[in-house]
């Protein structure tokens, strides 16, 4: 096959860099499904605003199959979650030699292809099935433990930390936020995902920033107020079906230790500040699980509940959350917006016109702003247009932080089918970079091996594609039970009647139909 025909088939488009690999776009009868069943998702809601609000309901069994399995993950678990860290390190370890001293061909580099075709793609993913117990393990956290903490465990004192309070002002989500919009531009802007240099640079760089924050402040303020991945894996597990709660609430009332938030002489104690008694959501639990190994009574355990039941009910608003929310729903379309062939192309004409001839970095920067503008800009607009049709019985700043839930389900199950495509088409040749980490001898793929890749799927075509226009009516009917929950609490449903949900609903068919449109396209594989 010839460049000419390459450059029509529907698996190759031109780059910058070459020729690049295409994954091919959810066909027009998903994406037909998809949209007829939110249709009738949206009338239904809007037709029976009235109706009760329907509970996601899971038979919990005390003594069953699955509590018995728990029991078992709550009794294995230390060893497990230090076994899965030592393992984590020394796969960190790996990649950072790769990234510094390995070939510079990124598709033949472990640093590379680990990190942004596998590791970020799977850890998303993982959520669904495991909540934030990336974070238990995390490598950047154990590293910044041992050299900081120099070995030692507990809450034994000293802890070569100065032990300072945060800050008031940095006691938020805005710190966190921040360092996500500048890991996306770095990510999407610089080329940081064709450098392997770069990526071990930035893998090092999040163990200092890591270490620095627990040296400087108490407990582990990077993961509670800080850090970027730990924050959007906090509150995508608030969709989880897992949980680590009480086993009787009666039993924290009484009592009178608290040793899940202060720790024991063994045990340190929680690192977000969470006491366990109190706990109603996932967003700062990392699953560390000091509060299993600490309470005197045994009553923290881990449990399944009902998918989502957390963002539809449980979890308390707050303005910088909704924000952070909102931020992430508009990043993850941004980052699928950036994989279309028509984004360069785009990009390109417009820095022409504006005369950015050079690394179309000032380019970038105003399509990111633009990215985090507009969404924001909508969904203030359709809050405004809710508080004007019910009244103004609830303040513009409740009902902001309120319905920002509905974004959530949303970002997540484009983050999850839009990941789903990377996984399944992208991890082909891992186990060869383990063999061969730093790409000694290789040369850059070759357009054979490169349709290779692309056919050789761990799971068909067909089934990644119900899988996601699936997760896509999974996303819209969470998006519509959190609206129509929270919409009830908020006002008397007899009296604002159906048209105070017309602007959020139809918000969410937007958003959902961006996604649709998105993932409807040819999109560039990372490498």
């Amino acid at each position: 096959m010839n460049i000419s025909e390459l450059l029509r088939s529907s698996l190759f488009c031109s780059t910058e860099g070459g020729l690049s690999m295409m994954h091919p776009g959810l066909p027009p009868g998903w994406a037909g499904v998809v949209g007829v069943v939110v249709a009738l998702l949206s009338i239904r809601l809007l037709a029976t605003p009235k109706a009760p609000a329907t509970e996601l309901r899971f038979r919990w069994i005390p003594g069953g199959r699955w509590d018995g399995s728990l029991r078992v993950v709550r009794v294995l678990g230390p060893m497990l979650r230090q076994i899965l860290k030592l393992a984590l390190v020394a796969l960190f370890g790996l990649i950072v030699i790769a990234g510094l001293f390995g070939t510079p061909i990124p598709e033949r580099n472990l640093a590379t292809v680990l990190t942004w075709n596998v590791w970020w793609a799977v850890l998303i993913l993982s959520i669904f099935f495991a909540g934030s117990f990336w974070c238990a393990v995390c490598p950047w956290n154990t590293l910044a433990g041992w050299l900081v903490r120099r070995g030692r465990t507990g809450n034994a004192a000293p802890n070569n930390s100065l032990n300072l309070r945060v800050p008031r002002i940095l006691r938020n989500m805005w710190p966190a936020l921040a360092l996500l919009t500048g890991l996306t531009w770095l990510e999407l802007g610089t080329g940081l995902t064709g450098s392997p240099r770069a990526t071990a640079i930035l893998a090092l760089l999040m163990v200092v920033l890591a270490a620095v924050s627990l040296a400087i402040f108490e407990r582990r303020a990077f993961c509670r107020y800080f850090c970027p991945v730990g924050r959007t894996v906090g509150f995508y597990s608030q969709l989880a079906p897992i949980e680590l709660r009480p086993v009787d609430l009666e039993v924290c009332e009484r009592c009178d230790t608290l040793a899940c938030y202060h720790g024991t002489d063994q045990i340190e104690p929680c690192p977000t500040h969470l006491v366990m008694g109190r706990l109603t959501e996932n967003t700062y639990c990392t699953s560390c699980s000091n509060c299993v190994s600490s309470c005197p009574s045994q009553n923290v355990n881990w449990r399944l509940r009902p998918p989502s039941i957390e963002v539809i009910k449980k979890a308390r608003p707050h303005w910088d959350e909704a924000w952070f929310m909102l931020c992430l729903l508009a990043l993850t379309g941004f980052h699928g917006l950036t994989m279309m062939p028509l984004w360069e192309k785009g990009v390109s004409s417009f820095a022409r016109i504006v005369g950015d001839s050079g690394d179309l970095l000032p380019t970038f920067t105003f399509f990111l702003s633009l990215s985090l503008v507009v969404p924001a800009m909508v969904y203030s607009g359709t809050v405004r247009m809710t508080y004007l049709l019910t009244g103004k019985v609830v303040s513009f700043k409740k009902l902001f932080s309120n319905l920002a839930f509905v974004t959530l389900p949303l970002a997540f199950a484009y983050h999850l089918a839009h990941n789903l495509g990377h996984v399944v088409r992208e991890s082909d040749g891992v186990l060869g970079l383990l063999l061969n980490p730093l790409g000694a001898g290789a040369s850059p793929l070759t357009l054979a091996e490169k349709q290779g890749r692309h056919l050789d799927m761990l799971i068909s075509p067909e089934l990644v594609f119900a899988l996601q226009a699936g997760l896509m009516v999974f996303g819209f009917w969470i998006a519509l039970k959190v609206l129509h929950h929270r919409y009830r609490a908020l006002f008397a449903i007899q009296s604002s009647g159906s048209v105070g949900l017309i602007p959020m609903v139809l918000l969410a068919v937007g958003f959902t139909g961006f996604h649709l449109w998105l993932l409807m396209q040819p999109m560039i594989m990372r490498l």
